[in-house]
């Protein structure tokens, strides 16, 4: 695995562990509402290069959408900006919740 992904099982050991990262959800606010992981913070991808102050540089942050796609698409923008400590939850919420949580709901 490329050392900016992270595994579906790793993420919530991270979040059952109370770990301070963020997990930065960059799906559309419907896709938020029909499931999200808690704690999970929205910024849908479109709006992420005109909010990047929300976020804190030097805090971990993982980033998430339905399939992996557009979360490593804000990763390399985060990257771009000079953000050092960012990961990529590989396959999406879809892959979190098939292997490591399927209490999470699926959706298409």
């Amino acid at each position: 695995m490329s050392p900016n992904q992270i595994s579906p099982v790793e993420v919530k050991e991270k979040i059952e562990a109370r770990a301070p990262f963020l997990l930065l959800d960059v799906r559309e606010p419907w896709e938020y509402q029909t499931v999200h992981l808690s704690g999970s913070v929205l910024i849908p991808l479109g709006q992420l290069h005109s909010r990047l102050n929300e976020l804190d540089p030097d805090k971990e942050i993982v980033t998430l959408c339905h399939h992996g796609i557009r979360s490593q698409t804000a990763l390399s923008l985060l990257a771009r900006a000079g953000f050092k400590n960012v990961k990529n939850l590989t396959g999406g919420i879809d892959a979190y919740s098939a292997t490591a949580d399927p209490t999470v709901p699926r959706y298409r």
